[in-house]
């Protein structure tokens, strides 16, 4: 694994950052509502967060993780504590994967 990458692009990412924030006051309220990300960052982390679930390199893979990620999304559902949402999914992998 190359380190160049994950420096570069962690570069690039504080880069943006800090472009934000020193443009963030010269944008008006208008273009900022039409560029808003929020319509993006949802679907994008949702999206990541069921291929890290139910894949496996390039293999969908349906163990442990799946009724886990659903116990968590439940919990969010009813907006628990992060902590109790972390604890209870962990512990749901961790059962199954005991007993099977």
């Amino acid at each position: 694994m190359s380190w160049w990458p994950v420096i570069a692009l962690s570069g690039a990412a504080y880069g943006f950052k800090l472009l934000g924030l020193v443009l963030g006051d010269r944008l008006h309220a208008d273009t900022v509502q039409c560029w808003s990300l929020e319509i993006v960052v949802v679907p994008l982390l949702a999206a990541l967060i069921l291929v890290q679930t139910l894949a496996t390199g390039r293999a969908f893979a349906l163990d442990a993780r799946a009724p886990a990620m659903l116990v968590a999304a439940l919990l969010v559902w009813r907006r628990a504590p992060f902590v109790v949402v972390a604890l209870a999914a962990a512990a749901t992998a961790a059962l199954l994967r005991l007993i099977g």
